[in-house]
């Protein structure tokens, strides 16, 4: 079983939908992966796999040297950390942005009567710079425009030190210079030796951070290829994923495509 993440011909069917068929993904310590297809590929579901917080219909999911279904997902969410859209909804409006990050402490996203450290505070204020939002921390979340949200639910996601990260595309909606700025924090997070594993959802290769390591490109649920970030993200692999012809280019790490 791979230490990280090991997926084995997991299928998940909702009514007469398949939305996973038979996928099987092993992610390593140490590597660098990102999930890219078009909407309603299944990257979504998959990310909830990986986190812990959906069952397959059929397969076994190994998460973190545990199996679903025979380990208490409460004990094992807290060492993974999610940033997607979905939790970020559960947020309440009101909440202050530092608080939206310390809760991640005790699994909650609303603070309440719940005594934290000063320790816990001063890690919610320095994940905060980090993301490059330490200015924020007294805003509401409902304020926020949504590359802040982002950046606010990435700081949050790593929060309880995991030893897995997940994120749902983290770029989308950001503008140029947003997802620029972003994309360089999320390469130096990755770069540190103590960081958690990173899963990375995304719909455009653009949004690939340098040092990817591989990747895996699903459509209708299926995947089309998985492996090495070079030999995946190919002119061909891509163009069965999003049913284009594509040509793939890259240059200093980073991944750009374009119709043909």
């Amino acid at each position: 079983m791979s230490d990280v993440l090991d997926l084995s011909a997991v299928t998940v069917r909702r009514g007469s939908s398949v939305l996973l068929d038979a996928v099987d993904l092993a992610v390593g310590s140490g590597q660098r992966w990102v999930v890219l297809g078009p909407n309603g590929a299944g990257k979504s579901t998959l990310l909830s796999i990986a986190a812990g917080r959906l069952f397959p219909t059929s397969g076994t999911v190994g998460i973190l040297g545990e199996v679903l279904g025979r380990v208490d997902v409460f004990e094992l969410r807290p060492r993974i950390g999610l940033a997607s859209t979905a939790l970020a909804g559960t947020v309440p409006n009101r909440e202050k942005v530092r608080d939206v990050v310390v809760t991640a402490a005790y699994g909650v996203t609303g603070r309440w009567n719940e005594a934290y450290d000063p320790d816990d505070e001063t890690r919610a204020s320095d994940l905060l710079a980090l993301l490059g939002v330490a200015h924020l921390a007294e805003r509401a979340f409902g304020t926020l425009s949504d590359g802040e949200r982002k950046r606010t639910q990435i700081a949050r996601a790593l929060m309880t030190d995991p030893e897995l990260l997940l994120l749902d595309e983290p770029a989308s909606g950001l503008d140029l210079g947003g997802r620029e700025d972003l994309l360089r924090r999320l390469t130096a997070l990755a770069a540190d030796p103590a960081a958690p594993t990173p899963v990375m959802v995304t719909h455009h290769v653009e949004e690939i951070p340098v040092g990817a390591t591989h990747a895996l490109l699903l459509r209708a649920g299926q995947v089309v290829a998985a492996g090495p970030v070079e030999q995946t993200l190919t002119s061909p692999a891509l163009s069965d994923t999003f049913g284009l012809a594509l040509e793939v280019s890259a240059r200093d790490g980073r991944y750009a495509a374009r119709a043909v």
